[in-house]
């Protein structure tokens, strides 16, 4: 079964990506647990997003398009990125959602993959 992991950072983890000290160790325990799920089969596909602030919102309203820059909801947490797995069943989803890096300082949301829709 195939989930995703979304990898919620507050500000200041989000930080340290640029940090002249604290980026090699961030940046190092990511690509580790980015790596340990390669090594295990598991990932699918994934990546890391840029900052929110680089994002655009779109929303329509009684037809007409209204474009925002930046991410539309003030929240003490961002997605930072995200990734695929496929897994035996949630236990086994959780485990890997339980090792990432943000998971102490931020939060990581699990989710199913839809499949395709039924014909």
């Amino acid at each position: 079964m195939q989930y995703v992991l979304l990898f919620l950072e507050n500000a200041e983890e989000r930080a340290k990506r640029t940090d002249p000290v604290a980026a090699e160790p961030y940046w190092g325990a990511w690509n580790a647990y980015m790596g340990a799920m390669a090594q295990a089969g598991v990932m699918k596909s994934g990546n890391g997003l840029q900052p929110p602030e680089t994002g655009t919102t779109l929303r329509i309203a009684n037809g007409t398009r209204h474009v925002v820059d930046g991410p539309f909801a003030d929240t003490k947490e961002a997605l930072g990125g995200y990734v695929v797995l496929e897994v035996a069943d949630l236990d086994a989803a959780l485990e890997w959602a339980a090792r990432a890096p943000c998971a102490a300082a931020g939060s990581v949301e699990v989710r199913p993959v839809m499949g395709p829709a039924a014909d």
